[in-house]
C-alpha cells in the first residue's frame, strides 16, 4: 500500500493546471448510454472514480477507449440493462446509470452504489423522480429494480435540491413522452454542464442552473463531442493550500462564477486573489489568515466538498473559526487525524469550533475519504517535520497526479510503499 510522505514548511509557488471536472464527468458518462451513436468527452482526468464508472458500463456492453491522453470515446450500440458489476458498487456516481437505462430500455437492474462514507446519502429522491415519470423503481436488499415501459413527463418537486436526483431525473426525462418540470432542482454548475451535453445530443432542456428545469421529451438522441469544464473542487483545493502554506500560485483554468463562494471568502480573510485573463486565479498569501465562519450549502452556497480543506485553514488561522456542515451528517472524519497533528477543534452538533494554532506537527494519519485525504496533505505541507498520509487511494479517486502537481509548486512530497 502506498502512502504520501510530506516534509512541511515550504511556500508554494508556480502554476497549476486544473483537470476536467470529476463531478461533471460522471453524469455525462451515464447520459452517453441514451444513444447508440459514438460520444466523445474531452479533458477527462484518469482518476479512479471515472475509470471505475467506465469499467461499470463496459460490463453492460459499452465500448470505451481513450483515443488520446484525455479524450474518451463511448459507443453504446449493443448494451443491456442489467448492471452486474462490482465496479458500480464502489462509487456513488453509478446511481445515474439507473436513469439512463430506465429511459432507454424501460427497465433496469443495478446494485446500490458506494463512494465516500460521509453520510447516509439515501436514494429516495432519485426514486421519487423515477416514479413521477411513471416508472416503478424499488430497492430490494442491495439491488435497484426498475420497470417503466414508457416514461411520461410530469411535475417533480424535490424536498431538497439534490444534485444526483436532479441529474438522474433530467437524464430519464429526456426520452420521456411530454414535458417534465423539476421544481427545487439543484443549481450546481454540473447540472448546467449535463444540460448542455444532453442538448448537444438533441435533448430539449431549459432552465438548468435555476430552481425550475423544463425538459421536453424527444424520441431519439444522437452522438456528440463535449469538452469538460475545469474541476472547481480541485481548483479550490489548490487555492486553499496556497492560503494555508503561503506563496504565489496561478490556478488555471478556473471558471470564476463557479468559485465565487470560495474566492469571496478567501479575500475576506486577507488572501490576495486576482482574476487574470478571465480564466486564471492568482493566489498570493503572505500572512496568517483571519478566523472566519462558513456554513456549507447547496450551490450557490459554500460547497461541502471544500469544507475539510477550510478546516485545515481554520486550524492555522488567527482566532476561533466556526464551520457548520448542513449537507452531510458525517463529514467531520478528518478531525481526529488533524488533532493528532496539534489542531484544536471542538465539535458541537454539526458545527466545529476551531481555535487556530501557529504550528502543526508531522504525524502518521489516515485519509478517511477523498476530500479529507487531500486536506490532510495540505496540513502536512504546513506542518513541521514529516507527515505520512496513508490510504491515498481515497485521494486518487478525485485528484489526478496530486503529488506531482504539489511537487511542481515546490511542495516536498513523495510516495513510499508502506507495509499493511
Amino acid at each position: 500500500m502506498e502512502a504520501y510522505k510530506i516534509r512541511g514548511g515550504k511556500k508554494l509557488k508556480g502554476e497549476v493546471v486544473i483537470q476536467g471536472s470529476k463531478n461533471g464527468c460522471l453524469p455525462l458518462i451515464a447520459a452517453s448510454l441514451l444513444t447508440d451513436e459514438p460520444v466523445y468527452i474531452k479533458n477527462v482526468p484518469k482518476i479512479l472514480d471515472i475509470i471505475t464508472l467506465l469499467e461499470a458500463i463496459k460490463s453492460i456492453g459499452s465500448k470505451v477507449k481513450f483515443i488520446d491522453d484525455d479524450t474518451i470515446q463511448i459507443e453504446n450500440s449493443n448494451i443491456n440493462y442489467n448492471i452486474n458489476s462490482d465496479e458500480a458498487k464502489k462509487i456513488r456516481g453509478s446511481i445515474t446509470l439507473v436513469g439512463a437505462l430506465l429511459a432507454r430500455f424501460g427497465k433496469v437492474i443495478a446494485p446500490l452504489p458506494g463512494g465516500c462514507h460521509i453520510g447516509t446519502r439515501p436514494i429516495n429522491l432519485h426514486l421519487k423522480g423515477f416514479n413521477a415519470l411513471g416508472a416503478e423503481v424499488q430497492v430490494e436488499g442491495q439491488t435497484i429494480d426498475g420497470k417503466g415501459k414508457k416514461l411520461k413527463g410530469d411535475k417533480v418537486y424535490f424536498d431538497y435540491p439534490s444534485v444526483g436526483a436532479t441529474e438522474n431525473t433530467m437524464i430519464a426525462a429526456t426520452l420521456a413522452e411530454g414535458e417534465t418540470i423539476i421544481e427545487n432542482a439543484a443549481q450546481e454548475p454540473e447540472i448546467v454542464e449535463l444540460a448542455d451535453f444532453l442538448n448537444s445530443m438533441g435533448a430539449k432542456i431549459k432552465g438548468a442552473g435555476t430552481r425550475t428545469i423544463r425538459i421536453e421529451g424527444v424520441k431519439k438522441l444522437h452522438g456528440t463531442s463535449h469538452i469538460l469544464s475545469p474541476d472547481r473542487v480541485e481548483a479550490g483545493t489548490f487555492m486553499i493550500a496556497t492560503a494555508v502554506c503561503g506563496g504565489d500560485v496561478v490556478v488555471k483554468p478556473v471558471i470564476f462564477d463557479d468559485n465565487v463562494p470560495l474566492i469571496s471568502k478567501l479575500r475576506e480573510l486577507g488572501v490576495d486573489l486576482r482574476i487574470e485573463n478571465g480564466k486564471s486565479v492568482r493566489v498570493i498569501s503572505k500572512k496568517r489568515c483571519k478566523a472566519f465562519e462558513i456554513r456549507t450549502m447547496p450551490f450557490p452556497g459554500f460547497p461541502t466538498d471544500l469544507q475539510s480543506q477550510m478546516v485545515v485553514l481554520a486550524s492555522v488561522s488567527d482566532g476561533v473559526s466556526l464551520i457548520t456542515e448542513t449537507v452531510f451528517e458525517n463529514r467531520f472524519m478528518i478531525i481526529p487525524e488533524l488533532k493528532k497533528m496539534g489542531a484544536k477543534i471542538k465539535i458541537e452538533g454539526n458545527t466545529l469550533f476551531v481555535e487556530g494554532v501557529e504550528k502543526l506537527y508531522g504525524e502518521e494519519v489516515n485519509a478517511p475519504d477523498l476530500r479529507a485525504g487531500a486536506s490532510l496533505v495540505i496540513a502536512g505541507l504546513y506542518a513541521e517535520n514529516i507527515t505520512t498520509v496513508n490510504k491515498i487511494y481515497h485521494i486518487e479517486r478525485g485528484y489526478y497526479n496530486f503529488d506531482k502537481k504539489i511537487k511542481a509548486l515546490g511542495g516536498d512530497i513523495w510516495r513510499e510503499e508502506i507495509k499493511e
